[in-house]
């Protein structure tokens, strides 16, 4: 059976869209254990079994947007870098992702701050890849974060998912978020996206400080995958809201 993704919520007016490009998820193992004790009351890390036991994982999520602009205003558009720190996670039974923070590129930083009270801060960020090189590259460079990785020469079994199908539906497709926002409560808000078709790549160099200091991994951990795409396109459901567990449909994934 092949993943079949999620059905699009009809696009509002003020969502706002745009283009991934060079898109890469980046992720480590990390303990379970460590994980939770980062997490509010009712989430849980998503927890997973890989060959030599039980763990969870994190990722970061880097790419240029292209074009990010609300449906409201077309014609104001930005490109930059971004960086999304995530947890796989379930909030009171639901699956999908929690942010530790976003770094972005742009001075429009401030509307998720100061606005959205989101975690998000402005950094250098530089994303690059050559897809047609043999093999493909992918290169990060921000701040104090970076990440080189080629194209892998076979195809990659990813530890701890049972096949193509799950970790295409774990991985790569959470469709809601949740964050802890400016004044201590909990934020969330919805995304949407056609199913990725990654490609595999292995990291010859990798180091993310955001996790290193919150003990998740050390500096000389390295990633359990690298799933990259040249561009991938992105509907988000803004703007988020608090978060209350009692909502029947968290975030913005009804149309």
């Amino acid at each position: 059976m092949t993943f079949a993704g999620t059905p699009r919520p009809r696009p509002r007016w003020y969502h706002a869209a745009t283009d991934l490009d060079d898109f890469a998820i980046v992720s480590y193992r990390v303990e379970a254990a460590a994980l939770a004790a980062h997490l509010p009351r009712g989430f849980e890390p998503m927890e997973m079994t890989f060959a030599d036991g039980p763990g969870a994982l994190v990722s970061a999520v880097a790419f240029t947007d292209r074009d990010f602009h609300f449906r409201f205003l077309p014609q104001v558009g930005i490109d930059c870098g971004q960086i999304n720190y995530r947890a796989y996670v379930t909030a009171f039974g639901r699956p999908g992702v929690w942010f530790f923070g976003t770094a972005l590129d742009h001075p429009v930083v401030a509307i998720p701050q100061h606005l959205w009270g989101m975690p998000w801060r402005r950094d250098r960020i530089r994303v690059e890849a050559d897809w047609d090189a043999a093999p493909a590259r992918w290169r990060l460079t921000a701040g104090d974060a970076r990440c080189a990785a080629t194209e892998s020469p076979e195809p990659v079994l990813l530890d701890g998912f049972t096949g193509e199908q799950d970790w295409l539906e774990r991985l790569t497709h959470p469709t809601l978020g949740w964050y802890r926002r400016r004044d201590g409560l909990v934020g969330t808000y919805s995304i949407w996206h056609p199913v990725m078709r990654p490609r595999h790549l292995t990291a010859t160099e990798a180091r993310f400080p955001v996790f290193e200091r919150l003990g998740l991994i050390t500096e000389d951990s390295r990633p359990h995958s690298v799933l990259a795409q040249p561009s991938l396109r992105f509907d988000i459901h803004t703007p988020p809201r608090r978060f209350r567990p009692q909502m029947s449909t968290p975030g913005f994934s009804t149309p």
